[in-house]
């Protein structure tokens, strides 16, 4: 069997993405011939189907499923040897790619001004953001550094608490001026709410946990944090954002002793990037900014 090379499951993992060749190719930058082509040489290398071909696009195979992890892995330590060789320059020199994961909230409305301070102050420094709200693993080199809202308990982790801040129901002032502020849970049932689409193990323990959120009907519902704070913002109605982001906006907080929920600020890193310039000065600039706007909370 020959041995497959790495742009065959770049192409695989692009078609798994995108569902066709055409937009796998955009999105690779490549031809979709060139993709095409990768597609079946992997096949053939594998001696296995990995998509069922239709006029509407690529469907994977269970054997597709069933590999795509390994390939993940692969554009994972793919990207992470990329920008170890990136940053060798001089002894010292803070140069080079780091890669930063943290949710979308935080990576939208918090890190755009702390990222502008450091590249001000580290101008060969490139950042690469990747925005979930599921926990990279650093470990397996996914990101170098990231921005967790729960306490890692990973040995090989370099961890600094930043603090806490507060979850609460925010509106625009305007919208409390057109239809009044509610007094209690039951007349905030009353108002517009914006909130998530799905429900989840986290969301579930909420509604659990604070009576507030338990029964609430929410009438403009996005799975984004950005298009929920966004629809917020623009005076859609009443939703949940860090306290922080709702004074920085002018929003107005909203029955807050009925909700407080208690975020946590972690910085994290692979502890083998102690050392390591481009890591060690980004953990620095990124502790600064963010403790200081946890700080705003206080």
């Amino acid at each position: 069997m020959d041995e497959p090379n790495w742009d065959w499951y770049r192409s695989f993992l692009g078609v798994m993405d995108e569902g066709s060749l055409s937009a796998a190719a955009r999105a690779l930058g490549m031809t979709q011939p060139t993709v095409g082509r990768h597609i079946d040489a992997l096949e053939q290398a594998l001696g296995l189907a990995l998509f069922t071909r239709a006029h509407d696009g690529y469907t994977p195979t269970e054997a597709a499923q069933q590999l795509r992890p390994y390939a993940a892995t692969l554009a994972s330590n793919a990207a992470a040897l990329r920008r170890v060789a990136s940053s060798h320059g001089q002894a010292g020199e803070v140069r080079g790619t780091v890669r930063i994961t943290c949710s979308e909230a935080v990576g939208g409305e918090v890190l755009p001004s702390i990222l502008r301070d450091m590249r001000e102050a580290h101008p060969a420094l490139s950042v690469e953001l990747s925005l979930s709200n599921r926990a990279g693993n650093l470990l397996q080199r996914e990101a170098d550094i990231a921005v967790r809202m729960f306490r890692p308990t990973q040995e090989a982790l370099v961890a600094r608490h930043l603090g806490t801040v507060e979850l609460g129901f925010f509106a625009r002032p305007e919208y409390l001026e057109r239809h009044g502020t509610p007094a209690s849970a039951r007349e905030l049932q009353k108002r517009t709410l914006i909130g998530y689409d799905r429900e989840n193990d986290y969301t579930r323990k909420l509604r659990r946990s604070y009576p507030a959120l338990e029964g609430l009907h929410f009438d403009v519902k996005a799975d984004s944090d950005l298009a929920q704070m966004a629809a917020i913002r623009a005076g859609v109605g009443i939703g949940i954002c860090q306290a922080p982001l709702g004074t920085r906006h002018g929003l107005v907080r909203v029955l807050p002793r009925a909700l407080s929920i208690p975020l946590e600020y972690w910085l994290v890193m692979h502890e083998d990037l102690r050392d390591n310039p481009r890591c060690a000065a980004a953990f620095v600039a990124l502790g600064e900014g963010l403790s200081a706007y946890v700080s705003q909370a206080r």
